[in-house]
């Protein structure tokens, strides 16, 4: 009996140590204070910074997505033609034309005569029954040169000063498919494939524009695997029809005829494309411009309007008291940079008078750091210079003096930096955060070290003060026994 209640009071006071109520204070949540009122301003502090780099961050991305954006845009519209002078055709059933790049055309204009259209070579054999039937075996010589075509067939061929084109015909592809692609496999200029009727297949032959680019096919049979001759095309050449003859274009300019191997054209008028559509021998097409000063205006009015844009996603994350980034020096070198755009030169080589940068054309910079339109200034610009202006929407490449694409391309290539701009800035925030991440995952550990360390102390001095309040009830109990035995 003495043994079960020895054993009893011996769990109860394991039970008694572990809530701490041997001394009658919950030592686990005393513990649990401690510890949270030790790291209590380490974890604050780690929170805000947390919460200011992560703003940080999703500010430097909607700036640099603002600014690429931005940029990009203006590129694509600037490369799309619509802000330059354009060419434009009389009649575009006989001839369409084009800018290319870079080209200047204000004032531009021709007369263009069209007397032949530029043609390739074609070629059909006979009809063969079965396509899928061994020709013959042996070699196809393929040989370019100019040729003269009357009624269907070659009377006269010069080779060209290239190698001939040999190709091998063997029993794994002598059959009309296995031919056309030998011939198309070798990449010579000419394309083969095979068509089909009631009466057979053919195999049709087909060149390139350009009188030097007629050809001939000639066949060095195996003996005693003859055929491959039926597809011969060439002077003499039986059972095979010239459907068209190799031929250049012939296009008159201002009255001097020029050749070209093909239809379209880029070497006979400076910065100008021609897409030769029809032969009109006798007909005149006038070539003239279109002045893009609608565009251009159009393309202030909105590129104004995106700059303010942008510019107000700037303000918000660089103001002095709210703005996230409004110590970053990326942002504020991009802040300086937009606040120079409206005066940077945007074309050299200008006459004098003539207007060379936004601000020279109307687009103003308001109190508030916003661009405006002076929309008489921009007009006048537009109809006394429209050829400097055009120059300042032209297709470039530098930071300043070839176009505002340029210019605007420079800029975002500087903030967006991962050197010394926002790419730059991000990677650093990026990095401070991880770092508070290793900070938060120690000071963890410290507290989970520190609580551990703190209940064991607790525990064991709680279990002290409880053997002390045994001792004192013991104590008591024979004080109390010795007493009442005297009495």
């Amino acid at each position: 009996m003495t043994t079960s209640v020895s054993s009893t009071s011996t769990t109860s006071t394991s039970i008694s140590n572990t809530l701490g109520a041997g001394s009658g204070v919950d030592f686990t949540a005393l513990a649990n204070q401690l510890v949270d009122a030790q790291f209590a301003n380490k974890l604050t502090t780690l929170t805000n910074t947390n919460t200011k780099l992560t703003a940080q961050i999703s500010g430097v991305s909607q700036i640099k997505s603002g600014i690429t954006t931005f940029s990009s845009a203006m590129t694509t519209l600037v490369k799309g033609g619509t802000l330059a002078t354009q060419p434009t055709s009389s009649n575009t059933g006989v001839l369409n034309v084009s800018a290319l790049s870079g080209a200047k055309l204000a004032g531009f204009s021709a007369s263009v005569e069209v007397r032949q259209l530029a043609t390739a070579q074609s070629a059909a054999t006979g009809p063969i029954a079965d396509k899928t039937a061994s020709i013959g075996t042996g070699m196809l010589t393929l040989t370019l040169g100019t040729a003269t075509v009357a009624d269907g067939a070659m009377t006269g061929f010069t080779p060209g000063s290239g190698t001939p084109i040999n190709i091998a015909i063997t029993s794994t592809n002598s059959s009309l498919d296995g031919i056309a692609a030998a011939i198309n496999a070798r990449n010579a200029g000419v394309t083969a494939s095979v068509v089909s009727d009631s009466d057979g297949s053919r195999l049709l032959l087909k060149g390139v524009t350009g009188a030097s680019q007629a050809f001939t096919l000639t066949a060095t049979e195996n003996a005693g695997y003859e055929g491959l001759s039926a597809l011969n095309v060439g002077v003499g050449a039986t059972g095979t029809t010239i459907g068209s003859a190799a031929k250049d274009s012939i296009v008159a300019v201002d009255g001097v005829a020029l050749k070209r191997s093909t239809n379209s054209i880029s070497d006979l008028i400076p910065g100008v494309k021609l897409d030769l559509v029809s032969a009109a021998v006798g007909t005149n097409v006038t070539l003239g411009t279109q002045s893009p000063s609608a565009s251009i205006s159009e393309a202030v009015t909105n590129f104004v309007d995106t700059y303010n844009q942008l510019l107000a996603v700037v303000k918000q994350e660089t103001d002095p008291a709210s703005g996230a980034l409004y110590a970053d020096p990326a942002a504020k070198s991009l802040t300086r940079s937009l606040a120079q755009l409206t005066l940077t030169k945007l074309s050299t080589g200008a006459a004098t008078g003539a207007p060379t940068t936004l601000a020279d054309i109307g687009v103003g910079t308001n109190r508030d750091g916003t661009l405006s339109i002076n929309a008489d200034r921009l007009s006048t610009a537009l109809t006394k210079y429209p050829s400097a202006v055009e120059t300042m929407f032209a297709d470039g490449t530098a930071a300043s003096g070839d176009g505002l694409g340029a210019a605007l391309a420079a800029i975002t290539t500087s903030a967006t930096s991962s050197t010394y701009g926002l790419g730059a800035s991000a990677d650093r925030y990026t990095k401070l955060q991880a770092s508070l991440a290793d900070q938060q995952t120690k000071i963890t550990t410290q507290e989970d070290a520190l609580r551990t360390r703190l209940t064991a102390q607790f525990a064991a001095t709680d279990a002290r003060v409880a053997s002390y309040k045994a001792t004192q009830a013991y104590l008591t109990q024979q004080v109390a026994a010795w007493n009442a035995s005297k009495g």
